[in-house]
């Protein structure tokens, strides 16, 4: 703080003075900077863990009550208990039971798993009991999928082909974890079929630390050349999120872009001056450079969320940059040299910036230091920001001065007189003068202003993660589950068996008979038929099914690609789809958008009833459906259990459960219709059964509850780094009384543009507190200048907005232009980048326009006070 505010010890002044060594370190920064940009990887959002442990017990105890009582509760109660468990589901069969363990983030599933198979070595299932622990990771997923077909050629010799030749290619590849092969009855449970033909599939699993995009830009070489020494044989890419991840970071760039080109033009159209636009312009690459170093020192990706910081920064870093000039061009209209109005402009200025920078760090680090899933995600965003900001400072303190000392030249001195004179100004000085006169008035208005943007917020559609048009989807199907039982000894039997053999003909007739395969082969049939349904629409460009969707025989998942050139978004596809497979009968379908970040086989609508009496639930469950499927939000309403012949049991955390599951047609508030929904149920549960909420619905519950809490935290670390300057709690009590005024903004914008109130909007909020603060410290800093100087306090003001309005309204206009094309919509992912932009706009034009007139009032009322 010394260094940055000690005239004798000001990094400005060092800077200046040893002009050439300023350039040369920000030459090798910018250097280094593009060589840390070059490592730096491509993804669409950042890695996040979720550990899960999956239990699978299997036994010769026919009734699925006998197998809850002997085997379900018996496990539960043993690992109940285990550090860093969250979550506790078990799923029971006849004759077997399958028991999922989530984990908080920051558990190694490797350890996990070993405590897991300790525990359970210790208990004792009764005789012929077999179970296996299987560690799962939703991060190392399908990067890739290709399919093998052909028309010569049987499944088994593709099978075969596959494994001596294509997958050793694939397996070459780094980051790649796996290479899973789909589709031949003989081996694996489970069948393929792509755009009507039966297939073998290939699924590319990445690493958890592989990069999607570099894998699918390797495979897709490998396969190339594959291709072209297949023989009557086609190898096609089935299925990846490559091709949106490439357009939504473009996308996010484009914007950025955008952003960097609107805010030079505004800064020019404030000034008037090439040079000293020219001068703002360098601070944005320079400061960008610097934080990339700092991105690849701590292993961030390039993704959504870190572009979208980078973007949001480039507003900070144009503020930093304008008032360091904007203050310097103003001593030169005095008839300064450069060089003495850099001296005086960057020694008047620094604390000001300085201070400013530290508040939005200060406001940020909460968010880069949140626990949890929603700290592991939003991490990257916030330790991203809080890099580039300081970059920014430091570029702003070193690098603007010396370039302003080498290409501002001297102006005349009535130009000054000129901008004091201006009719805007005039009028602003009135304003602000009879404000202060009537500063009750002032208040009782902005408190009036403050009330009705906090009522705005019932109104505001107030969601979780906004529905992307990704030109891609999911149909997962159902079939019965007939009442049989599985002969699993066949598997027990054979576990020794060369799967390569193909000889052993008695060991695939048993194979063919069973009724695992039986009911696989009604799965490919009912998906086939699926399939040729969804091909009939225009829009889709190929359709990739798995009956047998993980192991289990009457389920399957049907991915849908649609084409680029195409009329309608994939919401509007997804429901003609929907319609469309209404028809198809004895079967449950579920049209579902891509996992925002893979969690499991959750919809975004989900509630629990928990009980004891599993007919009551049920009649419950079958109630509450009948009554909510009508809601014009809701569609693929079901509940669990409802398309299969036999009874399962599902519990969790040690409770049973039955689930009551739907999709969300787009535009539609998960929190909203959570509460619509749990106002019908409620009316409708007998005293014996609660209800819970899960999904989207209780994630976006949390989210809010964590925000606030970081949020409260970020206040007040803002208004600790203010009081340290300032010595007194007058200036950072303003700032944070004048808050809601940016609030009335961005809940009215989000109105207008029926944006969600959700995960990505707060960080918009958050930012804008950070924001907001820098005016107020501008401000309220030169009014204390003037005020040691021996000038009164009601002229100081005046003076102080007369001198700050151009500055102010310069970095308004030139963030809120910024963040047009990105409040605009356009481009892949831009529903997730939206609400945080039309936030900021919304809010930063409430808050700059009244905290010109308000601040002024609330530092004199409160000081008097």
């Amino acid at each position: 703080m010394l260094l940055l505010s000690n005239p004798s010890m000001n990094i400005s002044r060092l800077a200046i003075r040893y002009s050439r060594v300023t350039i040369a370190f920000w030459l090798g920064i910018s250097v280094a900077g593009i060589i840390a940009l070059n490592s730096l990887q491509y993804n669409l959002f950042p890695d996040v863990t979720f550990p899960v442990v999956i239990i699978h017990v299997q036994s010769q105890i026919s009734a699925d009550i006998d197998v809850e009582k002997q085997l379900t509760i018996p496990i539960e109660l043993s690992l109940k208990s285990l550090p860093g468990l969250t979550e506790l589901e078990s799923t029971t069969y006849p004759q077997q039971t399958v028991v999922n363990l989530l984990f908080d983030t920051n558990i190694k599933i490797t350890e996990a798993t070993d405590r897991v198979n300790n525990i359970l070595k210790n208990i004792s299932f009764p005789k012929n009991t077999d179970w296996e622990v299987i560690p799962f990771n939703f991060n190392e997923l399908n990067a890739v999928s290709y399919v093998l077909y052909s028309d010569r050629f049987s499944l088994t010799e593709l099978a075969n082909l596959a494994r001596l030749k294509i997958i050793p290619a694939f397996q070459s590849v780094s980051g790649v974890q796996r290479i899973d092969l789909l589709g031949n009855i003989n081996f694996d449970l489970n069948l393929v079929s792509f755009n009507g033909r039966d297939a073998i599939a290939l699924q590319i699993v990445k690493k958890s630390q592989g990069n999607t995009l570099e894998i699918v830009t390797q495979t897709a070489q490998i396969a190339n050349k594959l291709q072209q020494q297949l023989a009557d044989t086609n190898l096609v890419l089935a299925e990846t999120q490559a091709r949106y991840i490439k357009e939504a970071i473009q996308a996010t760039i484009d914007a950025s872009i955008g952003a960097l080109v609107i805010s030079i033009i505004t800064i020019f159209a404030f000034l008037k001056n090439w040079r000293a636009t020219l001068i703002t312009a360098i601070a944005i690459p320079v400061s960008l450079l610097g934080t990339f170093i700092v991105m690849a020192i701590a292993g961030f990706n390039l993704e959504t969320l870190t572009l979208l910081a980078l973007a949001l920064v480039i507003g900070i870093i144009v503020d930093d940059a304008i008032v360091e000039v904007e203050n310097i061009i103003r001593h030169l209209e005095k008839g300064k040299s450069p060089y003495k109005a850099a001296l005086l402009a960057t020694r008047e200025i620094g604390f000001t910036v300085s201070i400013s920078t530290l508040t939005i760090v200060a406001v940020f680090l909460p968010v880069a230091l949140m626990g949890g899933t929603l700290g592991q995600f939003f991490r990257p965003f916030g330790l991203t920001l809080s890099a580039a900001v300081l970059t920014s400072l430091l570029v702003a303190r070193t690098l603007s001065p010396v370039l302003a000392v080498y290409f501002l030249k001297s102006k005349r001195q009535n130009q000054q007189q000129e901008l004091t004179n201006s009719r805007l100004i005039s009028l602003y000085r009135g304003l602000l003068s009879r404000s202060l006169n009537h500063r009750r008035a002032v208040i009782a208005i902005a408190v009036t202003i403050s009330v009705a943007g906090v009522a705005l917020i019932p109104l505001i559609p107030q969601g979780f993660i906004p529905s992307l048009d990704r030109g891609e989807f999911n149909i997962f199907y159902q079939t019965s589950l007939p009442n049989i039982t599985i002969d699993r000894s066949i598997d027990r039997e054979n576990e020794n068996f060369d799967r390569d053999d193909n000889s052993n003909f008695s060991w695939l007739k048993k194979i063919a008979r069973s009724p695992e395969t039986i009911l696989l082969r009604r799965s490919l049939k009912v998906g086939t038929q699926l399939e040729q349904i969804v091909l009939n629409f225009p829009e889709v460009e190929s359709v990739y099914t798995i009956a047998g969707f993980r192991e289990q025989p009457n389920r399957g998942k049907i991915y849908v690609k649609l084409k680029n050139e195409r009329s309608i978004k994939t919401d509007a596809v997804q429901e003609k789809v929907r319609q469309a497979l209404a028809i198809v009968p004895n079967v449950k379908v579920s049209v579902e958008d891509i996992a925002f970040v893979e969690t499991g086989n959750d919809t975004p609508f989900k509630i629990a009833l928990v009980g004891d009496d599993l007919k009551q639930l049920q009649e419950t469950a079958i109630a509450i459906k009948a009554r909510i499927e009508s809601l014009p939000a809701l569609v693929d309403v079901s509940y669990t259990g409802e398309a299969q012949d036999v009874r399962v049991i599902t519990r969790l955390n040690g409770q049973r459960v039955i689930y009551i599951t739907a999709n969300l047609i787009k535009d539609s508030a998960i929190r909203d219709v959570t509460q619509e929904v749990l106002a019908i149920a409620k009316p409708l549960l007998p005293s014996e059964i609660t209800i819970d909420t899960l999904g989207d619905s209780a994630r976006s519950s949390l989210i809010l509850q964590e925000f606030g809490i970081t949020l409260s935290i970020a206040v007040l670390l803002m208004l600790a780094v203010l009081y340290l300057p300032f010595r007194r709690w007058l200036e950072p009590l303003v700032i944070g009384l004048s808050f809601p005024l940016a609030i009335v903004g961005a809940m009215l914008a989000l109105l207008v543009t029926q944006s969600d109130f959700g995960m990505i909007s707060l960080m918009g909020l958050i930012f804008l507190l950070g924001l907001l603060d820098k005016n107020g410290i501008l401000l309220m800093d030169y009014a204390n200048q003037l005020r040691k100087t021996g000038i009164p306090r009601t002229e100081a003001l005046i003076e102080t907005g007369t001198i700050r309005l151009r500055p102010i309204l310069m970095t308004t206009a030139s963030t809120v232009l910024g963040m047009l094309p990105i409040a605009m919509g356009w481009g892949a992912g831009a529903e997730l980048r939206q609400p945080m932009a039309v936030a900021i706009i919304g809010g930063l034009i409430t808050s700059s326009l009244l905290s010109l007139i308000v601040i002024p009032v609330l530092y004199s009322l409160l000081e008097d006070r």
